[in-house]
């Protein structure tokens, strides 16, 4: 099953050794008992790391593998990014006195420029989507020697964000399922290698418009989408890996698109019901649970992941109220 030129379970377990103590361990809440026609369903708030999202497993173990190989260059790492891998790169970056330039789009949300600059990054602004900050950073690296991470296209990034599900499965045994929303698929991949490791089933979650994992699974190659979601600065890869691929084969994973408004609609609800304020890449993988697009049978184990909250939340106090009301307060799995 394993091609060696894609990472491997070794890979995370590797990941797991690294960022041990640097990254947070990610508590499980569980949602509503009777909201999910008796599954049991636990909710992941893997926003609750230092950048705010779940790239920093990906990070920082990209930045202490190359340190360990001596290959991290005086120009440091460049990174293009929508913001939020931008963010772990420039966190993980500082942790190690290593120089970070991160090119963005234009549209990247103010939140998430500000946190850069309080990163000590540099932060340059390059056209209106991913692909053309990822050409304007590959050029830089050319020029400069710096050493070229990549938001979700990299062996080392993708075995850190397989750490999450070990966390998840310490916590709840048995697990059946874990739903994921994919961009290019580096947290799809790492969560693809544990989970068929562990006999876990891999759910991932993409906005109808802007769904370049499920293509690639529908054409069986890798091919560019057009990107257009609000979901799409955190979630708007115009291709996805080739890695994500062959993990979405390797795993048999289930892939699922939801509409843009039913994303919206997932991130009211994980503030007014759980008082979790999530971007709304972050709502994506609940979307498909709310709207029923997924739904899972009585008994079934499904882990849910937020992944992250780089969010102006000032929005979420203006939606309209969630006509079912708000939810007992979450307790720990």
């Amino acid at each position: 099953m394993n091609d060696p030129a894609f990472p491997a379970y070794d890979d995370v377990e590797a990941a797991a050794r690294r960022i041990a103590g640097v990254v947070r361990r990610v508590p499980v809440v569980a949602g509503d008992a009777d909201a999910f026609g008796g599954s049991e369903v636990y909710l992941v708030p893997e926003f609750i790391q230092n950048s705010g999202s779940f790239k920093d497993r990906g990070a920082a173990n990209f930045i202490a593998a190359h340190l360990e190989s001596g290959t991290v260059p005086e120009a440091g790492v460049v990174i293009a990014s929508g913001g939020n891998a931008g963010l772990a790169c420039a966190w993980a970056a500082r942790l190690h006195a290593v120089r970070a330039t991160v090119f963005v789009p234009e549209t990247a949300p103010r939140v998430k420029v500000a946190k850069l600059l309080a990163y000590g990054a540099e932060v340059r602004r390059v056209g209106t989507e991913y692909a053309h900050a990822a050409a304007a950073a590959a050029a830089f690296a050319d020029a400069t020697g710096a050493l070229p991470s990549h938001a979700y296209d990299d062996p080392h990034i993708a075995a850190g964000a397989g750490t999450l599900l070990l966390e998840i499965l310490d916590q709840v045994p048995g697990l059946d399922s874990v739903v994921v929303a994919a961009g290019g698929g580096g947290l799809f991949t790492g969560t693809a290698i544990t989970a068929t490791t562990h006999g876990v089933r891999v759910v991932a979650v993409e906005p109808r418009t802007c769904r370049c994992l499920n293509a690639a699974i529908e054409a069986d190659a890798v091919v560019d989408v057009a990107v257009d979601s609000v979901a799409a600065d955190a979630l708007g890869a115009r291709r996805a890996s080739e890695m994500a691929l062959h993990w979405a084969r390797a795993s048999g994973a289930d892939s699922l698109l939801v509409p843009d408004e039913t994303i919206v609609a997932a991130r009211r609800t994980l503030w007014q019901r759980y008082h979790f304020g999530v971007e709304h890449g972050g709502a994506t993988a609940f979307a498909a649970l709310l709207s029923g697009r997924y739904a899972p049978e009585p008994g079934e184990r499904v882990a849910v992941v937020l992944c992250g909250a780089n969010t102006d939340p000032t929005d979420l106090a203006t939606d309209p109220p969630d006509p079912a009301g708000p939810a007992p307060a979450p307790a720990p799995a």
